[in-house]
């Protein structure tokens, strides 16, 4: 079954990094209640979710995706490009050892799971300013036992990969092209994001539904004329923190 780690938002998140956004004022109350509504869906699409307990005293620990990457046969401590948050990593380690056997990147390579993106076995890493080529190197050491490809993708004007280009599964990517090396990707069919909402890129797949933001209603008809079936939430607080779909979650098949 699909099983997600979550974690609570902290007191703190109007402290978070911020590397492409000015910074504006969070409502708490509203991004908790956001937080919840998220992960509500997630479990009404069948997910099974384990909520981490807060983490007050680390303002981007709700974003549990850039600490973390886990495939199918072992889970991948990052050595992530911000350091104050890493951190966030302890309680993690402690929540997927149950699911996986744990391998840590070292420093001074740099990986943030934001920057990774899974299709089926093959793993497209963006180059951004909180991956770099070691951290890339490094991943592709670990995963390739397993028989993964690890393919770099350069970016340019924004955070992380998945926030240029999102898997739809069935062999589509949702993509905002101006914000990174397309040419990778020249195997899936690219689905452009609404010119207006170049943030609409970032979605995430489960099962056969796409969640994405209730933020982007052009992008989202788009989608919807394709034949995706999807699912909007408001995440409008937590985009503050320069937050995403799927940044918020690890999904990952475990026995029933």
């Amino acid at each position: 079954m699909l099983t997600a780690l979550t974690r609570a938002v902290s007191r703190s998140i109007e402290s978070c990094e911020l590397t492409w956004l000015p910074r504006r004022k969070i409502d708490l109350n509203l991004a908790i209640a956001q937080h919840h509504a998220y992960e509500a869906t997630l479990a009404e699409l069948g997910v099974r979710v384990i909520s981490l307990p807060e983490e007050p005293d680390l303002p981007d620990a709700v974003f549990v995706e850039d600490p973390l990457i886990v495939v199918d046969e072992v889970a991948v401590l990052a050595p992530m490009g911000c350091e104050s948050r890493r951190r966030e990593r302890e309680s993690l380690a402690q929540a997927i050892v149950p699911f996986r056997p744990l391998r840590t990147l070292r420093e001074p390579a740099k990986l943030e799971g934001g920057d990774v993106m899974r299709i089926d076995r093959t793993l497209f890493v963006g180059l951004s300013t909180r991956t770099d080529e070691a951290g890339v190197a490094a991943l592709a050491d670990i995963l390739q036992p397993f028989d993964y490809r690890v393919i770099p993708v350069a970016l340019r004007g924004c955070l992380h990969l998945k926030s240029a280009c999102c898997s739809l599964g069935d062999g589509a990517i949702l993509a905002n092209a101006a914000w990174l090396d397309i040419a990778p990707l020249a195997a899936f069919g690219i689905l452009p994001v609404a010119e207006e909402e170049p943030h609409a890129a970032n979605v995430l797949r489960v099962g056969n539904t796409v969640i994405m933001p209730a933020a982007f209603p052009r992008t989202e008809r788009m989608l919807r004329g394709e034949g995706f079936n999807l699912r909007t939430v408001d995440i409008s607080e937590l985009m503050k923190a320069e937050a995403a779909v799927t940044c918020s979650s690890v999904i990952f098949e475990t026995p029933e």
